[in-house]
């Protein structure tokens, strides 16, 4: 049975970058295993993590809360590339792709708290017009 988050672009798109994170990983060097390969593996999760997580909730708000998670999440990778960047593992060109897919993927996720937000709007507006009439 396929799951609701299975369907949204965002989820998987974001699951391609965890591939991408964990290759860019790959070339850091043994020392950083503990440090920022850990660190940048864990935030690069918990993006796709935390859209499957929201899209399992039962109501709007608390996915709308889980995609904030996972905007902090790409926040804290991105801060975590550039400083890969300014200790020599990685060369801008490498990581230019990364970086644009995480700002689709920030955009994406940006969109899609706008639509829910307008459809819980909307919710609450048909509830209060019910509740005057009534």
């Amino acid at each position: 049975m396929a799951k609701p988050h299975h369907q949204l672009a965002v989820w998987q798109r974001s699951i391609n970058l965890v591939k991408g994170i964990y290759q860019l990983t790959g070339e850091f060097p043994e020392s950083e295993k503990f440090g920022l390969i850990s660190q940048m593996r864990r935030a690069a999760v918990s993006i796709p993590s935390n859209i499957a997580e929201g899209a399992a909730r039962n109501s709007r708000k608390e996915f709308i809360n889980f995609l904030h998670i996972a905007q902090g999440s790409i926040a804290e990778l991105e801060t975590q590339i550039l400083i890969s960047q300014e200790l020599g593992f990685v060369k801008v060109d490498s990581v230019n792709s990364l970086l644009q897919e995480m700002d689709e993927i920030s955009k994406m996720i940006i969109g899609l708290q706008r639509s829910l937000k307008t459809v819980t709007s909307n919710k609450s507006v048909v509830t209060r017009k019910k509740e005057v009439e009534d």
